[in-house]
């Protein structure tokens, strides 16, 4: 079997036998056909892993029986058709793919019946539901973005205003001032606005810095998770509505780098605007909900935390490089 989780930090991809016990594991970059530099480059990374799962399995493509992804960017029924296609043929599958939305492959890695809503918190938001009927709705877009550069975004523009005196002081001035190397805000604001500057991804590395934060009880890192929890949970429940699926006795599955952060702050958000609904943190690990799909493509019944335990992952490998120095494993 193969399984793939693809997302803007990173691809990962393994190669299983019908037990759910990996024997090849494959890593590619940005696989992302709206965020890599193209469509093909996206599929190129995800060639990439899978090519070195295989090699480091022992198999070849055409012995693989069945063959999941779970991926951002497979928003519309276009980036479907082509990531189906493109996907078999480049890698050369015998049956056709299964592919998903990354939110629903994270909601099969937390739901064993893989119903209900799941809400991934990574570099961007997916948030997305399953009915138990078969029926599946998600956004490829969401007007309000809360993932964790969102957060980063959001800090900043906390620290410029605290500057130009628009809004309250605040201690993530010193954080992103100690965490980027600049003087003064000012300062800051030229290195990620000038030509040449700051490459937008490093925004992402003052999330985690957020949550500590707010944690600690600086009011306007408070603000900015609350602000955040809350636009997940109010996505999440728009999901649930449009399939009639109730949200009491529902799990939500928190997933993505952001919520790996030990803050309950922003499950707590999300989950106020999921009243009744079942939270469920900690889960697999996303590529393992795509190993998840491809057992049962082949009518494997496995148990969700033992397909996890087998994954060969260091504690630290869901991590983001691009994240500062954190409690937090995202």
């Amino acid at each position: 079997m193969l399984a793939v989780d693809g997302g803007n930090t990173k691809t990962l991809a393994v190669v299983a036998d019908a037990a759910g016990q990996t024997h090849g594991v494959g890593y590619g970059g940005c696989s992302d056909i709206y965020s890599a530099p193209t469509p093909d480059a996206a599929l190129a990374s995800i060639e990439a892993a899978v090519r070195e799962a295989l090699t480091s399995a022992g198999v070849t493509a055409a012995g693989i029986e069945a063959a999941a992804f779970s991926l951002a960017g497979a928003d519309w029924p276009e980036d479907f058709t082509l990531l189906e296609r493109a996907l078999r043929e480049r890698i050369g599958l015998p049956a056709p793919p299964l592919v998903v939305n990354d939110a629903i492959g994270a909601l099969r890695a937390g739901s064993p019946d893989w119903t209900g809503v799941a809400v991934v918190s990574g570099t961007y938001n997916a948030v997305g539901a399953r009915h138990p009927d078969g029926r599946v709705f998600h956004v490829g877009f969401w007007p309000d973005g809360a993932g964790g550069r969102d957060i980063g975004r959001a800090a900043l523009r906390a620290v410029y205003h605290a500057e130009l005196g628009m809004g309250p002081a605040t201690v993530l001035t010193e954080h992103a001032l100690e965490l980027y190397g600049a003087d003064d805000p000012l300062g800051l604001l030229y290195e990620f606005t000038r030509r040449g500057g700051l490459a937008e991804a490093e925004v992402d590395r003052l999330a985690p810095l957020v949550l500590d934060a707010a944690d600690a009880g600086d009011p306007v890192a408070v603000a900015i998770v609350a602000e955040k929890g809350s636009i997940l949970g109010r996505e999440a429940r728009a999901c649930a509505e449009r399939l009639g699926l109730p949200l009491t006795g529902t799990r939500a599955v928190l997933a993505g780098r952001v919520f790996a952060h030990p803050t309950e702050r922003l499950a707590a958000a999300t989950m106020a605007e999921l009243p009744g609904a079942i939270p469920v943190r900690h889960v697999a690990p996303p590529v393992g909900g795509a190993l998840l799909l491809a057992l049962d493509r082949l009518g494997v019944e496995a148990d969700a935390a033992a397909v996890a335990g087998g994954l060969p992952f260091p504690e630290a490998e869901g991590r983001s490089a691009a994240w500062a120095a954190s409690p937090s494993r995202a």
